[in-house]
C-alpha cells in the first residue's frame, strides 16, 4: 500500500477566537521543518515564552518513527528543543546535517547540497537570497525523509519558479529590475533586502538595491524598522496617516538613506525618475 503525503506550511496564529491553542498543534505531522522562532502576531502573544510553548506542544505530536528537519542557526528553536525532544531530528544550515555550498557571485541561485558533509545535490534555480537557500534544505532534507532522493528533490527545485510575493520579480524596466515582496516580520523584511543587494556577478553588495515599503500596524517595527533595511541603499516609506506608530522616529537614524511619503502617489513622485519608471510599468 503506497503511503500518500502532502505539505501543509502551518504557524503559530491561533485557531480560533474559541480556540486560542496555535493552529499546528492541530495537525500532527509526520514530518515537520522548524524553520524559526521569533516573536510575532503581537496581537495573540505577549512575548516570545507564550509562543515557545505553542513549538513544545507542537513538538510533542511528531511521532517518535517521524522526524524534525530544525534550522540550526536559529537560538530560539534550540532553546525550545532543550526542553523536551523525543522524535528524531535533522539540522539544517551553518553547522547542521544539510549544507549548502554556494557557488561565488551568484547570489545564492546555485549551490551543492551535502548531508552530513557528503554531497548529494546540487540546485541551480532563479530564486536568490540565502534564506531561499536555507529553505531548500529544509525541503529536501523533509522530502527524503518522505522518500525522495535528495539528487530528484533537487531536480524539483531547478524546475520551480517561485511563488507570488515572495521575491516576485515584476519585470524589468530601463535596468530596473523590479521585485514585489510580501514581509511581515523584521528577519523577513531582512533577508528579503540582501537578496537583491547581493544579486549578479562581482560579489556581495555591489548592487544599488532600492526599496519601496509599505507598514501596517505593528508593535515591534519602531525598534525594527532601520536595522532590518541594512542592506538596502535607499528605503521610501509609505508614512499612511493611520498607521499608529511614530514612522518618521523609527527610521531617524538612516538619516538620508530614508524618504517619508503620505500617499502612494507622493511615494512614486519622490523616486528617481528611472525607478518610478520600471515601478510603474512592472
Amino acid at each position: 500500500m503506497r503511503r500518500r503525503s502532502f505539505v501543509i506550511e502551518a504557524d503559530e496564529y491561533d485557531t480560533a477566537f474559541f480556540d486560542k491553542r496555535a493552529k499546528f498543534v492541530h495537525y500532527r505531522p509526520r514530518t515537520a521543518i522548524l524553520n524559526n522562532l521569533e516573536y510575532d502576531h503581537a496581537d495573540i502573544y505577549p512575548d516570545v515564552a507564550s509562543i515557545r510553548r505553542q513549538f513544545n506542544q507542537l513538538l510533542r505530536t511528531v511521532p517518535g518513527a517521524g522526524r524534525l528537519i530544525v534550522n540550526a542557526q536559529d537560538a530560539e528553536l534550540a532553546a525550545t528543543l532543550s526542553e523536551g525532544c523525543w522524535t528524531p531530528r535533522e539540522s539544517f544550515g551553518l553547522g547542521g546535517d544539510w549544507t549548502a555550498h554556494i557557488a561565488r557571485d551568484s547570489a545564492a541561485s546555485r549551490f551543492v547540497v551535502h548531508f552530513q558533509g557528503r554531497e548529494v545535490a546540487e540546485v541551480a534555480w532563479t530564486l536568490i537570497g540565502e534564506h531561499n537557500v536555507m529553505n531548500a534544505l529544509a525541503a529536501i532534507g523533509a522530502a527524503r525523509h518522505a522518500g525522495v532522493p535528495p539528487e530528484r528533490a533537487a531536480q524539483a527545485l531547478n524546475a520551480f519558479r517561485g511563488v507570488k510575493r515572495r521575491m516576485e520579480v515584476r519585470g524589468e524596466v530601463a535596468g530596473v529590475t523590479v521585485y514585489d515582496d510580501f514581509a511581515h516580520h523584521p528577519t523577513a523584511i531582512e533577508t528579503t533586502a540582501q537578496g537583491p543587494a547581493r544579486a549578479g556577478g562581482r560579489g556581495t553588495h555591489h548592487r544599488r538595491a532600492r526599496t519601496a515599503l509599505q507598514y501596517h500596524e505593528d508593535g515591534r517595527a519602531p525598534r525594527t524598522t532601520a536595522p532590518s533595511l541594512a542592506a538596502a541603499d535607499k528605503t521610501w516609506f509609505l508614512n499612511s496617516p493611520d498607521l499608529g506608530w511614530d514612522l518618521a522616529g523609527a527610521v531617524s537614524s538612516m538619516g538620508d538613506d530614508a524618504s517619508l511619503a503620505g500617499s502612494v502617489d507622493a511615494l512614486v513622485q519622490g523616486l528617481p525618475r528611472k525607478l518610478a519608471r520600471a515601478i510603474m510599468c512592472s
